[in-house]
C-alpha cells in the first residue's frame, strides 16, 4: 500500500527521541511498545505553522528537517508519517488509515476523516499505532480488540465497535468515564489522501488549527497540553491543574520549557501569540 522507503535518518531521529540501544533494533512488539513511548515524550504536537500562515509540507524530507533536525513538532500526518517511515525502515509491516475526531462529540457525529493512524501487524496481532493525536496521545500501541481495558502508561483505552457503521472507535477513560477519542474504518488511506485532508485542517477557515494555538507532549506520568492561552497537566497520581498563561512572553517560556519546542523565527509568532483568547 505504501512504498517502503528507506530515506529515513535512524540515527537521527534515534538521537531525537532518546532510544539508545546499540544494535538496529527487531521488528518486535517490545520495540515498538518501546519507540511508542519515547517519541510523544520528545516529540510535542504542535500548529505553530498554521497559526502563523507558513505551509505544511507532508514530504519526508520536510518532515524531518522540521521535527527531527529542527527539534520542532508538528501535527498528526507529520508525527505518523515519520513514525510509518521509522517502522517501515526496521521492517515493521505498516497499513495508513484515517480517523473520525469525536473528541467533545457524540458517537452519533460523522465529521471528515481528518487524523491520521497507523496499523501495525505482527506475529501477536494486530496493534494501532498513532502518536500525533495531541493531549490525548497515546504512548503505547494498542491490540486491535474490541471491549478489551488496555493500560498504558498514561491511562486506560479501549476500542469498542462503532455501532451500525463498519469500524472501530477509540475510547479513553477520563475522569472515570469512558470518553470517544476517534472513530475509524478499514479503508486503506494513501499519501494523496493525507496531502488532501493536511490541505483541508491547515487551509479551511473554520478549521481549529487555523485560529487556535495546540500544543502537547507527554511526560513520565504526565500529560502537558497548550490550548490557547489555557496551560493543563494531567498527572496520573495527582490529578489535573488548569492555568491562564498571560502574555507573548509566558506563552513562549511554556512552549519552549515544558512542551520542548523550539520555536519558529520570524515577528509572526509573537502576533499570533497576541491574537489569541483566553479560555476562562
Amino acid at each position: 500500500m505504501n512504498a517502503h522507503d528507506t530515506s529515513i535518518d535512524l540515527a537521527a531521529y534515534f538521537e531525537r527521541i532518546g532510544y539508545a540501544e546499540s544494535v538496529r533494533p527487531a521488528p518486535t512488539l517490545d520495540t515498538l511498545r518501546a519507540l511508542h513511548l519515547l517519541h510523544p515524550q520528545a516529540i510535542p504536537f504542535e500548529n505553530l505553522d498554521v497559526l502563523i500562515g507558513r505551509p505544511i509540507r507532508l514530504d519526508l524530507e520536510s518532515i524531518q528537517r522540521k521535527l527531527v533536525a529542527g527539534r520542532r513538532g508538528g501535527y498528526c500526518y507529520e508525527h505518523n508519517l515519520l513514525f510509518r517511515s521509522v517502522l517501515q525502515t526496521l521492517g515493521f509491516r505498516v497499513r495508513s488509515f484515517a480517523g473520525r475526531v469525536l473528541w467533545g462529540r457524540e458517537l452519533s457525529d460523522m465529521p471528515a476523516r481528518t487524523h491520521m493512524l497507523l496499523l501495525v501487524d505482527l506475529d501477536e496481532g494486530a496493534f494501532l499505532a498513532d502518536v500525533g493525536f495531541g493531549g490525548m496521545t497515546l504512548s503505547a500501541p494498542l491490540a486491535l480488540q474490541t471491549g478489551l481495558e488496555q493500560i498504558t502508561p498514561h491511562g486506560a483505552f479501549r476500542l469498542e465497535g462503532a455501532g451500525e457503521a463498519p469500524g472501530y472507535v477509540l475510547q479513553a477513560l477520563v475522569n472515570g468515564a469512558w470518553t470517544n477519542v476517534y472513530r475509524f474504518d478499514l479503508d486503506p488511506q494513501y499519501d494523496a489522501d493525507y496531502e488532501m485532508a493536511n490541505h483541508f485542517v491547515s487551509m479551511y477557515p473554520q478549521s481549529i488549527f487555523l485560529h487556535n494555538l495546540l500544543a502537547a507532549r507527554l511526560a513520565p506520568g504526565k500529560r502537558l497540553a497548550l490550548f490557547n492561552r489555557r496551560f493543563s497537566i494531567h498527572d496520573e497520581r495527582e490529578g489535573s491543574d488548569h492555568r491562564e498563561l498571560d502574555g507573548t512572553a509566558s506563552l513562549r517560556r511554556v512552549l519552549e520549557g515544558e512542551l520542548g519546542i523550539r520555536l519558529p523565527d520570524g515577528a509572526e509568532l509573537d502576533a499570533a501569540l497576541a491574537r489569541l483568547p483566553n479560555q476562562a
